[in-house]
């Protein structure tokens, strides 16, 4: 008699033999494929997880886009600026600008859309705000020159950045005004000056021709009395 063993792996091996219900290339399951079963439990869990990553992939937003059309902004005191920008995301997007200069950062405004506006108390009844996410700034000064940085971000976390350029330039309207002022009293004083050298031309012409008529009737009087006592010889 042949050891179980050694009839087992001939079984195996050997074609079909009547009573055994084996067919040739059929092996029993040997300990090292226990690892197959491992293999289909990561499949079949894979299987669950793949329709809820395709899922998610389809709800997470795309993203939040940024336009800044005018980065350098141009602007005088006392005039009102537009800083303009365009964001364009899938959900609720939340929007801050701050100011960043040589005086230090202040944050200017903070808004959600369709929900709430927080507005700096510095910039009080300064600021407009616009859906797009741009705000104007009404009656500029010099210390509203900086940097300008706009912050979108998702309700989902993802956010975007942009800046703004300002500069501001002082016009000093009292110089101006009082170099016009001083235009006009100068011109003013020169034509009343010509005027009064005009009439005193004027004046000191008839004078003269006032005296010499004078002059030559008193010498027409003092001829006519010479030859009325002209003494004849």
């Amino acid at each position: 008699m042949q050891p179980l063993g050694h009839r087992l792996l001939s079984d195996e091996t050997a074609p079909g033999l009547p009573g055994t219900g084996r067919r040739r290339g059929h092996r029993h399951p040997l300990p090292g494929r226990r690892v197959g079963s491992a293999d289909r439990k990561k499949e079949k869990r894979q299987s669950i997880i793949r329709p809820l990553l395709k899922q998610t992939t389809e709800i997470a937003p795309g993203g939040v886009s940024l336009v800044v059309p005018q980065p350098n902004i141009n602007a005088t005191v006392a005039q009102n600026i537009l800083l303009s920008v365009e964001y364009s995301c899938r959900g609720v997007a939340t929007i801050e600008w701050k100011h960043v200069s040589s005086w230090g950062t202040t944050k200017i405004v903070e808004w959600k859309s369709g929900n709430y506006v927080n507005i700096s108390t510095v910039y009080k009844d300064r600021v407009t705000t616009f859906e797009n996410g741009s705000i104007q700034l009404l009656n500029v000064g010099m210390r509203d020159a900086g940097y300008y940085f706009i912050t979108v971000t998702e309700e989902y976390g993802t956010n975007t950045y942009g800046t703004i350029i300002v500069n501001v330039y002082e016009i000093i309207y009292e110089d101006l005004h009082f170099v016009a002022v001083l235009f006009a009293f100068l011109a003013a004083v020169s034509a009343i000056l010509i005027c009064f050298m005009w009439l005193c031309n004027k004046s000191l012409h008839l004078f003269q021709k006032k005296t010499a008529h004078k002059l030559t009737g008193i010498s027409l009087q003092m001829q006519s009395r010479y030859r009325f006592f002209k003494p004849e010889f």
